[in-house]
């Protein structure tokens, strides 16, 4: 038996490291579109339950970690940006509001499926176009949810934090390992 990460995010194959030592990457091939009936916080839990199963199908006696970052401000979706201008869009809609970051996880095994959401809340500080500009110019916002990496250069945006740090970087690490008991 294996166990076998669902995503190819660097971020999370670090912070599984805390929790499972010895994993292998086997990225989930999946359309991501979430079906406009799943409500926005219950979206990430979805979309990592769909990426658990698509792997498990093809590694049914292994240990399978789904996993999905989503950012909602005002209850609507913030993915990650297309380009620059839409960075620039999303971080200026988060300057000097709190917003959500939810991470979905799921486990599959042979003894069966469970899945659960962690939400942070994260304040951030009211951002003048020029800091925005200059955070963008980093390039760091480019893959991520929300347009900004809180372990990263995002740091200097964010006022504070209400839950798990982790969940914001991309994966619940003390909660996953509290579920994975009994199962590796």
């Amino acid at each position: 038996m294996s166990v076998l990460l669902a995503s190819t995010s660097p971020r999370r194959q670090e912070l599984l490291k805390f929790a499972v030592p010895d994993f292998e990457i086997c990225p989930a091939d999946i359309d991501e579109t979430i079906p406009p009936e799943i409500a926005p916080e219950k979206a990430s839990e979805y979309l990592a339950v769909q990426k658990a199963r698509a792997v498990a199908k093809a590694h049914p006696e292994d240990v399978v970690i789904g996993c999905d970052t989503i950012v909602i401000l005002d209850g609507e979706i913030m993915g990650k940006p297309k380009n620059e201008e839409n960075a620039f869009e999303m971080l200026s809609r988060l300057s000097g509001h709190t917003h959500k970051v939810i991470t979905g996880v799921c486990i599959c095994s042979k003894d069966g499926e469970k899945s659960f959401s962690q939400c942070t809340e994260v304040d951030f500080y009211p951002l003048t176009d020029e800091e925005i500009r200059a955070y963008i110019a980093t390039g760091d916002p480019m893959d991520k949810a929300g347009a900004y990496g809180i372990q990263s250069e995002g740091c200097t945006l964010v006022k504070g934090i209400r839950g798990d740090f982790f969940n914001v970087v991309g994966l619940p690490v003390a909660r996953l390992r509290r579920e994975l008991k009994g199962l590796i």
